[in-house]
């Protein structure tokens, strides 16, 4: 088995939900797959799984190469794993040396990523079963010299995990969009129902999945919210958390009775974004109808932009301007505060100038826009 015998596969489930696996040589991978379909059964998204599968891809295609089975390897072996990601792929066989100044082949945050997909791999299986030798030991130091304890041991008590190995990576801050860059984009929208999309993800901060999932009955224009229903979506759009209400101002609101008076009509569809030029008209929006709004608008506007980018303005506007992370976070959907905070209180060399400014250490500063 080499490295371009394994790869990757779709794979769409009875109940019609996407997944992915693992092939060798044509053959299921069992360990990945076992695995990978556990994430589909707990509802992970398929853009988790299908990274998953990647990672375990590469992971196996490591031990291959070192003649390791996956069920019998130590710490060690995953050290020697990581500087293997790093290697060029032409130096990963061994017989194409890496030049000293030769710049790694995947960033810090990436090994992490694939450190971190390995993590879940391993505790699944030791949680079915799977003797894992030395693999699940790790040094944790104690006040008093550390002792040897199981690296999964925690996991009787709290759901937490702690990689024993991790690169320093550095931490970047999402980029947001300035205020002008928003209000660019959603003008340079031949269409009311693109305006209105964008300015709905400007507006609420929802992800494009659960905006692509909205029915009519989601949007309440006399209460002015914008509820988010995880529900099975036949344009396979995803809503990742419960369900919450997000309100909107009422610019929003017109926007929306624009769209259906003049572009959506008699129509009969539940979803509120729809095919109405491109076929199948009247079917559910997709996310490759989106991608390629995106593009167009990138050529139009040589605005660099993922319809992400207005979730990331979004939060990080509120959290500027003062509103508690605990709203922020109920708004966003995020399970955990930590990652509505860690993920977007970050403060650019503006904000540290209006806050000393508004302390009385220097002169009011101009306005300008987010920073990036």
């Amino acid at each position: 088995m080499t490295g371009s015998a394994l790869r990757v596969q779709r794979v769409v489930m009875p109940s019609g939900t996407e997944s992915a696996t693992v092939l060798a040589d044509g053959l299921v991978l069992v360990p990945a797959d076992r695995f990978l379909a556990h994430l589909t059964a707990i509802d992970r998204s398929p853009n988790t799984v299908r990274a998953y599968a990647h990672d375990l891809r590469d992971y196996f295609d490591f031990l291959h190469c070192r003649g390791l089975q996956w069920d019998r390897v130590v710490l060690e072996d995953l050290g020697r794993f990581v500087t293997w990601l790093r290697l060029p792929v032409e130096a990963r066989d061994g017989r194409v040396a890496m030049l000293p100044w030769v710049e790694a082949n995947l960033a810090a945050a990436t090994v992490n990523r694939k450190l971190s997909a390995l993590a879940s791999f391993y505790e699944f299986h030791q949680r079915h079963g799977v003797a894992l030798g030395e693999l699940l030991t790790r040094w944790r130091p104690g006040r008093r010299g550390g002792s040897w304890q199981p690296f999964l041991a925690h996991l009787g008590a709290r759901p937490e995990r702690h990689r024993a190995i991790s690169l320093r990576a550095e931490r970047r801050p999402p980029r947001e969009l300035s205020q002008a860059e928003m209000t660019t984009l959603i003008d340079s929208c031949d269409r009311l129902r693109d305006r209105f999309l964008l300015s709905l993800l400007k507006g609420t901060g929802l992800r494009i999945g659960e905006a692509l999932g909205l029915r009519h009955e989601d949007l309440d224009a006399r209460r002015r919210l914008v509820a988010v229903r995880p529900r099975t979506n036949v344009n396979r759009a995803r809503a990742k958390t419960w369900s919450r209400e997000v309100p909107a101002d009422a610019d929003l609101f017109r926007l929306y009775s624009d769209y259906l008076h003049e572009e959506y009509g008699l129509l009969d569809c539940d979803y509120v974004f729809v095919n109405l030029w491109g076929k199948p008209v009247g079917e559910p929006m997709s996310y490759a109808t989106v991608d390629r709004l995106v593009r167009r608008l990138r050529d139009r506007t040589a605005i660099t932009f993922s319809p992400h980018l207005f979730r990331h303005s979004y939060a990080t506007g509120l959290l500027r301007r003062g509103v508690a992370a605990e709203i922020v976070q109920h708004l966003l959907g995020h399970a955990s505060i930590s990652t509505t905070v860690d993920t977007y209180s970050h403060l650019g060399v503006e904000d540290a100038r209006r806050a000393l400014a508004a302390a009385g250490f220097l002169d009011e500063p101009a306005a300008t826009g987010p920073t990036a």
